[in-house]
């Protein structure tokens, strides 16, 4: 291996081009001349990653027809690039996320040879036990972004490191409520609930419509309130159509994009499963979690559940520590009841609120770490023996 080592990445969607940025970041602080290639997106190529293919060519998700349609070009891309790294090895090879399309292929770079390092663990913990043996087979190293992981994979013989959550570094300890409602036009005053349908087109399809029918309960309960959607911008069209119908019409205040800003703006949050629950919880809001999906979806889903909780907030508190209202459960009714339950203690029962933001702040401390330079010491010691 030369001074800096030559590496292959894969990383699918917006989400594994963030993790993927941070982590060449790290490597790049220990070898400066560090060559990358492979997929992924625009942060990647900003820190002079070469993309042979765009990371959206992997957006695609769950059990969905869209991934059948899409599943031949998928083991093109796959096959195209197993063939290239192989006649070209790269020194270590990284899959970023997207397990269904990389462990796959590292299983077949590591059985030729090359050191494989998978990112982000996947939540064996959660939906998929049958994926620990496909682990096994493809992993030299599991990069953890939750601090029971690396254990839980030990008991397997899977070698991993914990390296924090990038986001709990990304979001401060103690968020600006002031400066964000200053930014969205809002009064420091004003009872905000945050309203955050998902950010792709099967949840504006399965759960805008019965969170936009519980906010107009919950308006039609509180008329003063302000309710604001932080939107994907190819999804706003549809977002204001979903509403509009819902009866909210100008009550509803849609931004493009600032998640992050509405989050901290917000006294509660009404949200979708998902990552964006995290990032609630980072910003220590009140939040109800609501999800609802293709019937077929859930059922296949469901049987591969291991544990009671959905939401990433409370997996990782092992405990309900915010309301779930899945499937049928997630009925307008029941969403704006569990809802006004945390803009009720906001006023009436105000330690309710302290002691879930003390438990928020636990969960934000134990995630922060220096991503980056730890996940680079990690590949570092991987490489070290062919060094």
């Amino acid at each position: 291996m030369a001074d800096s080592p030559r590496v292959a990445m894969v990383a699918g969607e917006t989400s594994g081009d963030l993790l993927a940025g941070l982590l060449i970041d790290g490597m790049q602080a220990h070898w400066p001349g560090l060559q990358s290639s492979g997929i992924g997106g625009p942060r990647m190529a900003r820190r002079g990653f070469a993309a042979w293919w765009p990371s959206d060519k992997l957006a695609v998700h769950g059990y969905s027809m869209e991934v059948l349609r899409r599943l031949r070009e998928l083991l093109r891309i796959r096959k195209q690039l197993r063939e290239r790294l192989l006649k070209d090895r790269p020194d270590v090879f990284i899959g970023v996320d997207a397990p269904d399309f990389n462990l796959g292929l590292e299983a077949d770079l590591r059985a030729a040879g090359i050191k494989t390092v998978h990112f982000v663990c996947p939540s064996i913990w959660a939906w998929r036990a049958d994926r620990v043996e496909k682990i096994r087979r493809s992993a030299d190293h599991v990069l953890c972004i939750f601090p029971f992981e690396p254990e839980l994979l030990a008991q397997h013989g899977i070698a991993a490191t914990y390296v924090g959550h990038p986001l709990a570094g990304v979001i401060p300890m103690v968020p600006d409520r002031t400066a964000a409602r200053a930014q969205l036009g809002l009064r420091d005053e004003d009872e905000v609930l945050a309203i955050l349908p998902g950010s792709r087109s099967s949840e504006i399809q399965y759960i805008a419509r019965p969170f936009f029918e519980a906010a107009a309960l919950v308006l039609k309960a509180r008329p003063a309130i302000k309710l604001i959607v932080p939107a994907v911008p190819a999804l706003r069209d549809r977002i204001e159509q979903v509403a509009r119908a819902c009866g909210l019409g100008d009550a509803l205040q849609i931004t493009t994009g600032q998640s992050h800003t509405v989050l901290a703006a917000c006294d509660a949050t009404l949200i979708a499963s998902g990552t964006a629950t995290l990032e609630a919880a980072l910003f220590k809001r009140p939040m109800v979690i609501g999800y609802h999906m293709h019937p077929l979806s859930w059922w296949l889903m469901r049987r591969k559940q291991l544990q009671p909780w959905v939401g990433l907030p409370n997996i990782l508190c092992r405990e309900f520590v915010v309301p779930e209202l899945i499937q049928d459960a997630a009925t307008p009714q029941a969403l704006c009841a569990a809802t006004l339950d945390w803009l009720d203690a906001k006023r009436q029962d105000p330690p309710k609120i302290a002691a879930l933001e003390q438990r928020f702040t636990a969960l934000h401390e134990s995630l922060l770490r220096n991503t980056p330079q730890l996940a680079a010491d990690a590949i570092q010691k991987i490489l070290a023996p062919a060094a």
